[in-house]
């Protein structure tokens, strides 16, 4: 039989769709593989192409002597601009603010080839230590109420060029699904005096059946009313509010669960294209114990339809059970560029 599943954190609702289930392998995208150069003269992204992009912002390793492995540009068609100032007006119902903003892309690695699931997790380490200087640096302006990190990998997931990279966004607004989940984490903790996202980490830990890997810090998991198949969230089992108060060995254990989990969609899924997100607090959040920031990956297997876009509550086709046993199954081992596991 058919079940409404409801989402814990937003209090949104899910159809999981059982009569028309369908086996997790089913959604692999059989995709012919693309065998893409490691340099490509034509990318702006590849190493010793740096003139074809903006100046950049930072690279890691800063000593400008040595080749950088991961580098950091403001987007040449950026959403938003540093230029302006965050001016607002309202006239009559028409509220407005000048579109102030910063819109930065983080080049992964000067492989033009090597997408994250192949990295080796010491590299990953590196861009999420970058991914935290960016978030702390664009947070320190005054201007900038909420920064937004995410990779969108592949056409339809939005990524315009091949080259794996990420982008951040920087606004002067909190967005509204955001705020309507903060809304929702204080909500909860003025009634129970907890955290909701400690809470339901702690039950699905010991219920084990959504668990798809866990490390000593971090733990992957598909939610119980997730909304598509295979939305995978990354939570720290340590508990903060915003993604700048990671620490560095935090940042590594992290690096080995996300490129376990992206190498574990890789395989088992054949490349799917997907997203994923960092979703925290703002960064005066900092100390907060209502909020829980986590990462969300979305392998994109499914479109958005006509009765998603109408009422807003979708349909998942795939049992969020049988997608973590699924993926706890899919061997990775040295064929993602491991350097360790994580589960």
């Amino acid at each position: 039989m058919p079940e409404l599943r409801q989402n814990f954190f937003t209090k949104e609702w899910v159809i999981i769709a059982t009569e028309r289930a369908k086996r997790p392998e089913d959604l692999a995208t059989h995709r012919p593989a693309q065998n893409a150069p490691a340099f490509l003269e034509t990318c702006p992204f590849c190493a010793g192409n740096e003139n074809k992009t903006p100046p950049e912002v930072t690279r890691f390793p800063p000593d400008m002597s040595k080749p950088w492995a991961v580098r950091v540009i403001p987007n040449k068609f950026a959403a938003l601009s540093s230029d302006a100032q965050p001016t607002r007006s309202l006239q009559h119902l028409r509220r407005r603010i000048d579109g102030f903003g910063f819109h930065e892309v983080i080049i992964d690695s000067p492989d033009h080839s090597c997408c994250m699931a192949m990295l080796p997790d010491e590299h990953v380490a590196k861009i999420l230590g970058v991914f935290k200087e960016r978030y702390n640096s664009l947070s320190a302006d005054q201007r900038v109420n909420h920064v937004t990190i995410f990779k969108n990998h592949g056409a339809d997931a939005g990524a315009s060029l091949q080259h794996p990279h990420s982008q951040i966004i920087a606004t002067p607004v909190i967005p509204s699904q955001v705020r309507h989940r903060l809304h929702e984490a204080l909500r909860h903790f003025d009634d129970a005096g907890e955290c909701m996202f400690c809470h339901m980490v702690e039950r699905e830990v010991e219920d084990q059946t959504r668990i798809v890997l866990k490390s000593e810090m971090f733990v992957a998991m598909e939610v119980f009313a997730s909304p598509t198949p295979f939305a995978t969230h990354i939570f720290p089992l340590r508990h903060m509010a915003s993604f700048g108060e990671i620490t560095a060995a935090e940042i590594v254990d992290l690096a080995r669960v996300l490129r376990t989990l992206l190498a574990k969609i890789y395989v088992g899924l054949e490349n799917p294209d997907l997203n994923f997100t960092v979703r925290s607090g703002p960064s005066d959040y900092v100390g907060a114990r209502h909020f829980h920031w986590y990462v969300s990956v979305i392998p994109r297997l499914t479109r958005v339809a006509g009765f998603e876009l109408g009422s807003g509550m979708f349909i998942n086709t795939v049992l969020p059970e049988a997608a973590a046993e699924f993926l706890r199954k899919v061997a990775v081992g040295k064929a993602a560029g491991a350097t360790g596991s994580a589960g």
